[in-house]
């Protein structure tokens, strides 16, 4: 018999936070692979980015994790998501100016 833990998420939340990660992959699969709209299309580009982040919370989608401490995961992956973002951007700016200089 296995035992439900006395704090953290319970086996059903867990496996709820873990079917979530899973269906924004296949989702974005789904909408990436479709040929009706360009639309479409974009959206399932930046699903894929999203679950790629996503997966990083699947270790922690278990029985007897804090949700807190998922949530935490979650902030950290986001906040490094923008910083490299901005990075990104920023580098790509900069580039423009010199190459019009």
């Amino acid at each position: 018999m296995s035992e439900i833990p006395a704090s953290g998420m319970k086996p059903g939340t867990a496996r709820a936070v873990e079917y979530t990660v899973i269906g924004i992959g296949v989702c974005a699969l789904i909408l990436i692979f479709q040929p009706f709209s360009l639309t479409l299309f974009g959206i399932g580009c930046g699903l894929v980015v999203l679950a790629g982040l996503a997966n990083n919370l699947l270790p922690f989608s278990q029985p007897g994790v804090p949700a807190a401490t998922v949530v935490r995961v979650a902030i950290i992956v986001a906040v490094l998501f923008l910083v490299v973002t901005s990075l990104s951007i920023g580098a790509a700016f900069l580039y423009g100016v010199y190459l019009q200089s």
